[in-house]
């Protein structure tokens, strides 16, 4: 029921949809009686879709849970285990095509590749269904398996949950099928926007993690406050960056983060 109710929220809350739904209400109440309230709405909206795409709002909404957890030492001592969650495929892209199909999220999986040469006994666990609300059967942690092998790594090292929807059903997921101890440590890869998020629910589920961001979306500093020159890009981070905060707020209210911003 959490699954869907957020999928039907995040519908109508996503910065862009909302918007847009603005400027076409706006529209038809300029139409009829309503004129000029619908032209100050559309004007409203449409200064709002231009600002957020233009100025530096998504890269400094990104930027802090970017920086919430730093990645381990150099010198980290080599973990039971490497998590590797999902999003770093377009499985439905990729059955079309009959190939792989990497997405946005692509260096959770090629970094994960990274790792298993660099620890060659740890375990490589890959979690990631379909986040589709249409009952799906999803073939990213297949996929994502496949290539781990194409990349060299041995498959009898690698371990994949391919049910999960969202990050709560990662985590619970995967405690279910790998039974962590305390005296384990596994690295936990996914996109550093998303690591307060899922280090949260993690450590809830009773795992001893410590978090490997990959995929950064902000430069950090100075570099955060240039006007963007991809109206989309900005567009994209702002969605991105709401998404975040709004996930880690309906997560802390319902108990499933013991933390509103889970830290180091």
């Amino acid at each position: 029921m959490f699954f869907i109710a957020s999928k039907v929220l995040w519908f109508f809350a996503e910065p862009f949809n909302l918007l847009l739904m603005g400027a076409l209400a706006g529209a038809i109440m300029a139409s009829g009686a309503r004129v000029r309230l619908g032209r100050r709405m559309v004007l409203i909206c449409v200064s709002l879709l231009l600002a957020v795409a233009i100025l530096p709002v998504g890269p400094l909404l990104v930027a802090p849970l970017e920086e919430r957890f730093a990645g381990p030492p150099a010198d980290l001592p080599a973990p039971t285990g490497v998590i590797i969650l999902g999003g770093a495929i377009d499985d439905e892209l990729g059955l079309a095509r009959g190939q792989v199909a990497l997405d946005e999220g692509a260096a959770r999986l090629t970094e994960a590749a990274v790792l298993a040469r660099r620890f060659p006994q740890a375990r490589l666990f890959y979690s990631g269904g379909s986040g589709s609300w249409r009952a799906s059967t999803s073939s990213e942690a297949r996929d994502g398996k496949r290539l781990l092998i194409a990349l060299g790594v041995d498959a009898a090292r690698i371990d994949i949950e391919d049910r999960s929807r969202n990050t709560d059903e990662n985590a619970r997921f995967s405690r279910d099928l790998l039974k962590p101890e305390a005296s384990q440590v596994w690295l936990l890869v996914t996109s550093a926007y998303h690591m307060p998020r899922a280090m949260g629910l993690f450590r809830k589920a009773g795992f001893n993690v410590v978090a490997y961001p990959v995929d950064y979306r902000s430069k950090g500093g100075a570099g955060d406050w240039r006007l963007n020159h991809d109206a989309a890009r900005g567009l994209r981070l702002f969605d991105v960056a709401i998404h975040e905060w709004i996930g880690l707020a309906a997560y802390w209210v319902t108990g499933r983060i013991d933390a509103l911003f889970p830290a180091q």
